[in-house]
């Protein structure tokens, strides 16, 4: 079961796909913006958010299951925006199912293998060890983690999966499943197929994600991209450049076919 929210009324059908340990309302400020011009669905991610959780994890079987529920809801294709991780699972579901997007938003990552998502071990380990059960508020969770995980921005950002659930904390995001499959996350499985609609891949500049010698797989897999690059943005190019990336989209949106390479300051 695919959880999903709806914001908006206008013409263009818009599905956002989160990134690692996020949520579907992490695109709220977005949607809000496109309301006039296009109806924005907001799903969670399988294992995130109120999503179902799955026994096992790889990016096509993950894409898979979104691509189901494209399927079950929508009559016509769609145009995909996906972030990180919901941007690996946006482009692998494109290539796979071509017949259900009708134009592809990449948003900084790209169609290579990363130790990146590694980098989440420790903050997964210690979610875990938060003890839950004497656990009087999410202020004093914060305060637990805040020694593991200083940054209060992305302390902040994990918080969102903590949940009161029937009087008692729990993690709303299947922590072992996708603690353990952390490389595979970060992993890219080879493929032949190709996927000829228009494609926007959006970088942020400050981020390590998207590297010039991403381009060649990336025009290989996507023939018609193009490049696009938020310079003072950093990985979640969303929440740092809220206003460029609504602009963008709203020209992603609207547009018949491919523009030039930009780089908006």
């Amino acid at each position: 079961m695919i959880h999903s929210t709806t914001i908006g009324s206008g013409q263009a059908q818009v599905v956002f796909l989160h990134g690692l340990f996020g949520q579907g309302k992490n695109f709220t400020r977005i949607a809000t913006a496109l309301a006039e011009v296009a109806t924005c669905h907001l799903p969670d991610l399988p294992n995130h958010g109120a999503s179902s959780w799955t026994i096992g994890f790889s990016l096509d079987g993950q894409a898979e299951h979104i691509a189901h529920w494209l399927q079950e809801k929508f009559d016509e294709p769609i145009a995909l925006v996906g972030h990180s991780l919901g941007g690996k699972l946006a482009m692998r579901l494109a290539l796979a199912h071509p017949d259900l997007v009708e134009r592809l938003l990449v948003v900084d990552i790209s169609p290579v293998a990363s130790d990146g998502p590694t980098g989440f071990a420790p903050l997964v380990a210690a979610m875990h060890n938060l003890d839950l059960e004497h656990l009087a508020s999410r202020t004093e969770a914060s305060r637990r983690l805040s020694e593991a995980i200083p940054d209060p921005q992305v302390r902040g950002f994990l918080l969102q999966n903590l949940r009161r659930l029937g009087g008692d904390w729990a993690w709303m995001a299947n922590l072992d499943l996708l603690g353990d499959s952390l490389r595979t996350i970060g992993g890219w499985p080879r493929t032949e197929k190709i996927y000829d609609g228009p494609v926007w891949w959006v970088a942020g500049g400050k981020s390590p994600y998207v590297l010039p010698e991403h381009a060649e797989p990336m025009h290989r897999l996507f023939p018609r991209v193009v490049t696009i690059t938020l310079k003072h943005a950093g990985h979640w190019v969303h929440a740092d450049e809220p206003d460029a990336f609504a602009s963008i989209c709203t020209e992603f949106l609207a547009s018949p076919g491919l523009v030039s390479s930009t780089s908006p300051s």
